[in-house]
């Protein structure tokens, strides 16, 4: 008997320092959808920024393209994908309670090496999810870098890092934000492809003055 086609992936799900333990809510979104993975990073607890881009890299070429949901030291490196050529792979981001470096840095010294906080405007739609008592980063912080990546921003609140820890098990509400991140795509598609039919339109379909001006 064959085996049935796999689910393609269209959500990869990009966890933090010492990854997204089995009650987190990452855990439970990769469990509960069968179209996201969760990217597997090969050390968790010192993470090199270069080798978790390769990883990142390297599942973003093989995919047809994916939406992202990352979380904490994730949505930095996700962050990162500015400039880079495999962010045309990502149809949009869920980026939530991102960490500042500095922070990350004076709280874990000499475990993360991870270079400067991007500053880059991000080439795909993006929502921040921020927390107004995260010991990662502070709200201002996520105001700031909301602003910098182009990212609408999502104020929750106190609620700690929103992960295990605040009690953010199985997250509900991430399910309605990455829709929201989705919407946000498909309404920017739409626009293009309008004006772009605007614009092939034969010159005798254009309103009188709309025409070619004859400069002679």
């Amino acid at each position: 008997m064959s085996k049935p086609p796999e689910t393609p992936i269209d959500t990869l799900i990009l966890p933090g320092l010492n990854g997204s333990g089995d009650g987190h809510w990452q855990a439970h979104w990769a469990r509960d959808n069968p179209g996201a993975r969760l990217l597997v990073q090969e050390d968790w607890t010192c993470p090199r920024l270069a080798a978790w881009e390769s990883r990142l890299d390297a599942a973003l070429s093989a995919s047809q393209g994916v939406w992202l949901v990352a979380h904490s030291l994730g949505a930095i490196l996700a962050a990162k994908l500015a400039g880079r050529p495999s962010a045309a792979k990502v149809r949009g981001a869920l980026l939530v309670a991102p960490c500042d470096l500095e922070r990350v840095e004076a709280m874990h010294p000499c475990i993360v090496d991870f270079g400067a906080m991007p500053t880059g405007r991000l080439p795909f739609p993006s929502v921040i999810v921020a927390s107004r008592n995260d010991p990662y980063m502070s709200f201002g912080a996520s105001r700031r870098f909301a602003s910098l990546w182009g990212s609408d921003l999502v104020d929750l609140g106190a609620c700690g890092h929103i992960n295990i820890a605040s009690g953010h098990g199985r997250w509900p509400l991430g399910y309605h934000l990455l829709n929201s991140v989705k919407t946000r795509e498909i309404d920017r598609r739409h626009q293009m492809q309008r004006r772009a039919t605007a614009l092939r339109q034969p010159v005798d379909a254009l309103a009188p003055g709309q025409g070619l001006q004859d400069h002679r």
